[in-house]
């Protein structure tokens, strides 16, 4: 509860910008699929993208 009021406090001051929790979760998932695609040989990255395109082209029921 705290820390809350102290960011609040900093956000009117100006101390601090105010960011909502969907921009914080795009950050990070921006950061996290750079590390994983580094992380992969091509070949992985060949198969997952090949599943990706069965699943979104797939007929729908």
């Amino acid at each position: 509860m705290i820390g809350a009021a102290i960011r609040v406090a900093q956000i009117a001051t100006g101390e601090a910008e105010e960011t909502t929790v969907n921009e914080a979760r795009q950050r990070g998932g921006l950061a996290g699929g750079a590390a994983r695609a580094k992380k992969l040989d091509s070949d992985q990255r060949v198969a997952i993208a090949k599943r990706a395109a069965e699943a979104r082209w797939k007929p729908k029921a």
